[in-house]
């Protein structure tokens, strides 16, 4: 033939990509590409649009391979070994990355049915993947023929052909044995590709080798010589869904189009440099890809690609016909004859339409009348089928003859013109075997479809005779044909046969595999009947099953309806083992009921047979999963094998069944049942409430083992309480059930906490996780361990907590976490254990006074916050034998740790978290000591009821200052600013450390209501009605004190100093002395450590200093607000609790109380607030600082300062401020 020219011009380009393009495929309806490259991506085109669909990311490397299956399924490999499965429509991930080889995946494809994903590597392995799972189906094929580069399924599924450097690999699937083996090439062995019949296999090899060798698939002989051209690697080889047409990608640049019938290239499409892939689109059209980063669509020269249908009709009579809408058909041809009269192909396709009709003397008119207007293949081929349609067979032989004239000597035209001719007559099927003897290069396929056909149409007629064995014979030979291999499109690759004589190709194989069944049955051969019928079912994809779902189910229902009636007979006799047996043979149709199923597991529960009767039970719920029946076989299955947490599951789905079933007396059923859902809803509810409360970590004593909350709620939903509480489901009273969950859950969940001092090594949470504590050897902290874990089993606890251990410590947000809610544990603890090491057996009161417990500051709020606390000496003894079940209720305990730790008695057995009383609770902990500094302000949060975060490394000045200042801003309570001692880098106005707070608040005299009213009375004739109401709604509308940043906006009336002058003590004094003056006040003495600036009015100082009263709003006479507790009552958290907002928070100009106050009575009320005015008060010396801020100056004792005259209400008016104060 001529040389062909390299075509270099491309229909249009796919640019994206930008990088290499390596893998191209379409989806099974034309309408999408997938394409993979170097640059990682995956893309999804509309072929129509040439638009991206979706850019498709998740691979990390290069993509190498891609493959689509018959339903649209897309996967893709890269060269790191990753494999990603992904939505055809939609081009989302169906999976993450998964590891499938340790380098890169060469080349994947799909099995026939899209079940199964072969998969070839570098690593020397093919793996084979389920797609429903994506997990890999027993082991890797281990090729040892080098670096796989290609794997390809036969057309049937049965062989995967697998191409490695060495040579070509045969493997049969069902084996996983290699069954041919041979040297295809030179070299290497690089792109494959099977032929539609799957009698053909194509190799392509690399640069020593560029050809392309066809394989005998039943001798692995080559066939022919081999197709020459290329001139390097080539990369990929594929095959036209027609199966005439092959393409091939080379690195020479190239992709080649051959003819697979004479082996010759017929086209070259020409790439700016190296091609990797190729694949076929619609038609004539060719995709290829490579290193120019884009994909090509190229289309066939139209004399290289001659179309196989001979009829020249227009495409809506054409679709008509196919369609079987023959009047329309002939409707359209009568109009174009109509529109030109001379038209001889409108004469002669209405001709074939009357011929479809079987009104045969019109068919042969218009037939005739074509040729008379003009001879034509298709004229004279409606003659021929007319005439046979009228007997006249000789006549009809001789116009197919003269058709052959108007052929052009085109092969494939011929051929198709002796089927059509071949099947006019009886011996068509001898025919057809005789041109397929003498045709081996043409289309053996079409062949193939017309002898199935004839097959089934021979069937068809020896059915209707009532001759079944002849019929099952006919159908079976259809059923063999290898027509059916292929899973090319016949219907329209055909269309010229089904325009014709109207067959139904598309059925085709399903027609012949039904008839066969039945004729098998008709013929009373059923067990060739019953396998007919499973081995189409097992062929058919579910799309395919639909289609025939219909006739399916009535084949099997009147197939199976004996052994069903009879299985039913017997099971109601009782006889289980012939019921049994009786169900299975229906069942083995693959067509039972879901009652088949249901009544098979009855039988078998029965028996006993509990795992079978459960999967029994299961396959009634996927037949039926909208009914009850399965869940309640499910139930009992479950239920016999003593399986109860699920026996309970598939019982509450059986409820959940009988609820929302349309029939009435189904959901009449419903009545019987109290349903378990609700009580599980219930016992989670308490369960939850009670871990609510409990550390997030507990040890189980029974088996000594650490358990997270998950874990806790396994165990008991294992346990035999909590079946027990699941039981009694068929009972109508709920409050029993519920009085009994709360029981069971509270009594089950209890737990016991330690209280200790931490001493040498204590077992940290990674030396018992996951290990047994009973099991370790006993030495240092574990000795403790154990045995509390063993008081706490003894007192019949299932659970106990202690900090060294169920805290991991190196997670700071499960210790923020713990720190936080410790206080709410204790609390809501059965027992807290107070272990005291140092205090031996036998003891006499005093010892737990002396014990170095009472010296920590953690233990502070472990003995406040419980409500059960039992003290234990160093051998695990109780303390003074005092065998009581709570110590908090001992006098003589109570009474020695009052006196130990300074809280009274009250207090230690019915504490109650909040502000109220800060300064008190503040000097309990002053004399307590902590490992970390910072911690004895952390182990106050919880007696506060405040959240703060825990900052490890932080000073203990920073600790204690965020928790003093969260004191004051949310109380207002300013008697945390009240000590003695050094300021705090935090604010000068809060203690550098808590022990300023050791000393009682200062002793200020008071004042009895005599001595007011006394003080009252003197006042009201000398002070004005107006100002002193002034002054107290100037008072009342002062903010309270409020922090932010660690400067404190103190509100207070400010006494401006006018003289500070030393006076001087001994040589090496440390604290400094120096007398006070101040506008309004009496003079005063204070001592401190710092030096300060002297000054007088005569020599006034730079600097301003106050002597400040800190205001504080109970001067104002006004009722309290009742501060609630932080625990209302024993279920609720702290984690739950808010503290109330203070009264003294953003309520300017406002009182709690509301109330209607004559002149008389405000003036009197505001005459009261100057006494208490008046009245010696603790002050604060301020030095103002350079920017205008103050700091206050720390004393050796208590400053006591005195208004000189409480009627001079104007100087305290303008004294009235809020100072910054850092």
């Amino acid at each position: 033939m001529s040389q062909v020219v390299p075509n270099t011009t491309p229909l249009r380009a796919f640019r994206d990509h930008t990088d290499a393009v390596c893998a191209v495929a379409v989806s099974p309806d034309r309408r999408r590409m997938v394409t993979g490259s170097y640059d990682k991506m995956v893309l999804l085109w509309d072929l129509e649009t040439s638009e991206v669909l979706k850019r498709m990311e998740g691979h990390r490397d290069k993509v190498y391979s891609l493959a689509v299956s018959r339903d649209g399924q897309i996967a893709s490999g890269d060269v790191n070994g990753d494999l990603i499965a992904w939505h055809g429509e939609t081009g989302e991930s169906l999976t993450q990355p998964i590891k499938a080889h340790s380098t890169r995946i060469s080349s994947l494809d799909f099995s026939p049915d899209g079940t199964v994903l072969a998969t070839g590597s570098n690593d020397q392995t093919t793996r084979l993947w389920c797609t429903k799972t994506w997990h890999m189906q027993g082991n890797p094929i281990q090729c040892n023929g080098g670096w796989i580069y290609c794997v390809r399924y036969s057309p049937s599924g049965e062989l995967l052909a697998v191409a490695m450097n060495n040579n070509i690999g045969i493997y049969n699937l069902g084996s996983r044995e290699r069954v041919a083996n041979f040297k295809a090439h030179t070299r290497c062995h690089v792109s494959l590709v099977w032929t539609l019949d799957g009698t053909r296999l194509l190799t392509g090899g690399d640069a020593e080798d560029p050809t392309i060798r066809e394989w005998d698939t039943s001798t692995w002989k080559q066939v022919g010589d081999a197709w020459t051209g290329h001139t390097h690697t080539i990369w990929a080889i594929a095959i036209h869904s027609a199966g005439t047409h092959v393409a091939s990608a080379s690195e020479d640049n190239h992709v080649r189009l051959w003819r697979l019938s004479d082996r010759q290239a017929i086209a070259i499409f020409q790439h700016s440099s190296w091609a990797a892939c190729v694949t076929f689109s619609v038609g004539k059209h060719i995709l290829s890809g490579g290193a120019d980063s884009m994909i090509s669509e190229w289309e066939a020269p139209m004399d290289t690609w001659p179309e196989m249908k001979i009829l020249t009709i227009s495409t809506t009579a054409r679709d008509a016909c196919i369609a079987g809408d023959l009047s329309t058909a002939e409707k359209l041809l009568t109009q174009e004859i109509y529109t030109e009269a001379n038209n001889h192909t409108s004469c002669a396709n209405r001709s074939l339409v009357m011929a479809r009709k079987q009104d045969w003397d019109r068919a042969l008119d218009d037939a005739n009348k074509s040729i008379s207007i003009q001879p034509s293949l298709t004229g004279y081929i409606s003659q021929g089928i007319a005439l046979c349609g009228k007997g006249q067979v000789p006549d009809a032989r001789t116009a197919f003859d003269i058709a052959f004239m108007f052929t052009n000597e085109d092969s494939k035209t011929v051929h198709l013109l002796l089927l059509i001719k071949a099947y006019q007559y009886e011996e068509a099927i001898s025919l057809v075997h005789k041109l397929t003897a003498a045709c081996p290069n043409n289309d053996t396929l079409a062949c193939q479809v017309v002898e199935a056909y004839l097959y089934v149409q021979l069937g068809m007629d020896a059915l209707n005779g009532a001759r079944h064995d002849e019929a099952a014979d006919h159908f079976t030979a259809a059923v063999k044909s290898s027509a059916f291999s292929s899973k090319s499109d016949i219907q329209s690759t055909y269309a010229d046969l089904v325009v014709l004589f109207g067959w139904e190709l598309k059925s085709l194989w399903q027609n012949a595999h039904q008839k066969q069944c039945d004729a098998l049955r008709r013929a009373g051969r059923h067990e060739e009947a019953v396998e007919s019928y499973r081995h189409m079912m097992e062929m058919s994809d579910e799309d395919t099953k639909a289609g025939y779902l219909d006739w399916s189910n009535a084949f099997a229902q009147e197939y199976s309806a004996p052994y069903i009636t009879n299985g039913d007979a017997a099971f109601a006799a009782c006889d289980y083992d012939r019921a049994i047996k009786l169900y299975s043979v229906a069942i083995d149709l693959n067509s039972a009921s879901d009652t088949v199923f249901a009544n098979r597991s009855k039988a078998r529960s029965e028996k006993k047979l509990w795992a079978d009767a459960l999967l029994d039970a299961q396959k009634v719920i996927e037949l039926n999963p909208s009914s009850y029946v399965g869940y309640q076989a499910k139930h009992v299955a479950l239920y016999g094998a003593q399986r109860y947490d699920e026996a309970i599951v598939a019982f509450q789905m059986m409820l959940a069944q009988l609820d929302s079933a349309h029939d009435m007396e189904i959901r009449k059923l419903r009545e019987q049942y109290i349903g378990p859902s609700e009580a599980e809803g219930v016992i989670r509810k308490v369960i939850d409430a009670e871990l609510n409360t409990a550390p997030l970590r507990l040890l189980n004593t029974t088996t000594g083992l650490l358990c997270d909350r998950e874990a806790q709620i396994s165990v008991f939903k294992r346990s035999t309480e909590y079946n027990e509480l699941l039981m009694p489901l068929t009972m109508k009273d709920p409050d029993i059930g519920m009085e009994r969950i709360t029981e069971v859950v509270v009594t089950y969940f209890h737990c016991a906490m330690l209280s200790h001092r931490w001493e040498g090594t204590e077992p940290l949470l990674h030396d018992i996780q996951d290990r047994a504590v009973y099991e370790l050897k006993a030495a240092g902290g574990l000795v403790k361990l154990q045995a509390f874990c063993e008081v706490a089993r003894k007192a019949e606890y299932r659970w106990a907590w202690v900090d060294s251990c169920c805290i991991d410590q190196t997670n700071n947000v499960e210790v923020q976490t713990s720190l936080d809610s410790m206080f709410a544990w204790y609390r809501h603890s059965a027992l807290t254990a107070v272990y005291l090491s140092d205090v031996p057996p036998s003891s006499t009161s005093g010892a737990l006074a002396r014990s170095a417990w009472n010296t920590r500051g953690w233990t502070v709020p472990e003995f406040l916050a419980p409500k059960v606390i039992r003290f234990y000496q160093q051998d695990w003894t109780l303390y003074l034998d005092d065998e009581s079940p709570n110590h908090k209720k001992s006098i003589h305990i109570m009474d020695e740790l009052q006196d130990a730790t300074g809280i009274e008695a009250r207090a230690l057995a019915a504490f109650q978290p909040g502000m109220r009383d800060a300064r008190e609770k503040l000097q309990w902990a002053s004399s307590r000591v902590t490992t970390r500094p910072e911690d004895i302000a952390y182990s106050l949060f919880g007696i506060f009821g405040v959240r703060l975060p825990i900052h490890y490394g932080e000073n203990k000045q920073n600790a204690l200052g965020r928790l003093l200042q969260e004191i004051v801003a949310r109380s207002g309570d300013i008697t945390a600013l009240d000590w003695v001692g050094q300021p705090s880098e935090f604010n000068s106005c809060l203690p550098a450390d808590i022990s300023s707070y050791a000393a009682p608040p200062s002793a200020l005299p008071s004042l009895s209501e005599d001595e007011i009213q006394t003080a009252v009375s003197s006042l009201q004739n000398t002070v004005a009605v107006d100002l002193a109401s002034n002054l107290y709604d100037q008072l009342d509308n002062m903010n309270a004190p409020r922090f932010a940043n660690s400067r404190l906006q103190l509100p207070c009336i400010a006494f401006r100093v006018t003289e500070l002058r030393r006076r001087h003590g001994p040589a090496h004094e440390t604290h400094l002395t120096y007398g006070v003056k101040a506008d309004g006040l009496h003079d005063l003495v204070i001592t401190t450590e710092e030096k300060l600036i002297q000054f007088s009015r005569a020599k006034p100082a730079r600097q301003t200093f106050f002597l400040a009263r800190p205001w504080d709003r109970r001067l104002l006479d006004q009722p309290d607000l009742i501060e609630l507790p932080a625990f209302e009552d024993d279920a609720e958290s702290l984690g739950d609790w808010s503290e109330p907002e203070s009264p003294l928070e953003d309520s300017p100009g406002s009182s709690p109380v509301e109330q209607e106050l004559d002149d008389s009575e405000s003036h009197t009320r505001a005459l009261r607030l100057m006494v208490r005015l008046g009245h010696p008060f603790g002050a604060f010396l301020l030095m103002q600082q350079r920017g205008g801020e103050y700091k206050r100056i720390a004393s050796d004792c208590a400053i006591v300062s005195e208004v000189k005259d409480v009627a001079s209400v104007h100087n305290m008016m303008g004294a009235v401020r809020t100072l910054e104060i850092l």
